[in-house]
């Protein structure tokens, strides 16, 4: 089922390419904002200085997921990017803890937009649009900048499992900064041009693989979102346990599927199964053009994680695969 690759794939790969993704954006403010997220988040806010982020998540007490983030420290307040669906019950989340504390949060999604330049040629494409300021170089850095005649912030993210830039701005300045970045030599990639490169580096999505029942050790995550040596958080004593007591063993965990070479990329919520057993469903699928086959992420059982192992996805054959796929 062979299908070509788009310009917008292209360019995510080698180029310079322009998307918006589907996230909301939070701003804390108040002298107590990083100590108050200390305690409500896996990572370290305590380490964070102006001009820096981390990856995090935000769990129930039972160690499940409420949402995961990247939180990023301007300065003057703290922007939390979570999942656009999401921000407003996020915003309530955080507000209906506040008691003593200086902290105000705000959900400033629709006052704001985030374009991002993702590539190996976003920084070419950022200087050649006339981008003021020096583009950060470590991951999750944050810089102030000026872009289109209008103050922004560029952020260096990775979201969909290769690096570019994020840049926040105005709503006002949306289109033009747009049209700057597409005549700057950027191509516009669509949604499912961004699915495919985030599915083949297995970067997992809150709201499409991970949910409500995702304990962050299941999908991989705790290198990029928990920190070992901060303080307590809600949640903290299960990942603990899982941890240290059950030495990381979870009853599943995030896989990749490669599907055979004829097959469509199947469903979310597709059935696993090894012989007549159901272990696990898909969470999200693609065609790969990389691999020139269809590709999907599942949870599957423990016991079925080791790459090369043969199952069935609905009605098509897959080996499990290690992730990221490329």
């Amino acid at each position: 089922m062979k299908q070509d690759s788009s310009s917008g794939y292209t360019a995510l790969r080698e180029g310079a390419a322009l998307t918006e993704l589907p996230f909301g954006r939070l701003r804390l403010r108040g002298a107590d904002r990083r100590a108050y997220l200390q305690g409500l988040l896996t990572n370290d806010m305590a380490a964070l200085t102006p001009g820096t982020g981390c990856y995090a998540a935000m769990l129930t007490a039972q160690g499940r997921m409420i949402t995961d983030m990247r939180v990023l420290e301007l300065g003057d307040a703290v922007l939390l990017d979570v999942p656009a669906a999401l921000a407003p019950a996020i915003r309530d989340h955080l507000d209906r803890f506040v008691f003593s504390e200086d902290v105000q949060v705000e959900d400033i999604t629709a006052a704001t937009a985030e374009l991002g330049l993702y590539g190996p040629r976003a920084i070419d494409v950022l200087q050649a649009a006339g981008v003021e300021g020096a583009a950060p170089t470590a991951l999750y850095d944050v810089t102030r900048m000026r872009a289109g005649g209008r103050d922004a912030t560029l952020v260096r993210g990775d979201a969909i499992g290769i690096e570019g830039f994020d840049v926040i701005t105005d709503a006002a300045n949306r289109e033009a900064l747009r049209g700057a970045f597409l005549a700057a030599g950027a191509v516009a990639a669509s949604d499912g041009d961004v699915e495919a490169v985030r599915i083949e580096s297995g970067r997992p999505w809150f709201g499409r693989d991970l949910d409500a029942d995702t304990i962050p050790l299941e999908a991989g995550l705790e290198e990029r979102a928990i920190s070992r040596s901060k303080g307590c958080y809600v949640g903290q004593e299960v990942i603990v346990r899982v941890q240290d007591r059950g030495h990381g063993r979870v009853a599943r965990r995030l896989v990749g599927l490669t599907l055979d070479a004829t097959s469509a990329a199947p469903h979310a919520s597709t059935v696993v199964r090894a012989g007549d057993r159901e272990i696990g469903r898909v969470t999200s699928a693609t065609w790969s053009p990389a691999l020139a086959r269809a590709i999907a992420l599942a949870f599957v059982h423990r016991d079925f994680v080791e790459p090369g192992t043969h199952v069935q996805a609905g009605d098509a054959a897959a080996i499990v695969a290690a992730l990221p796929f490329v």
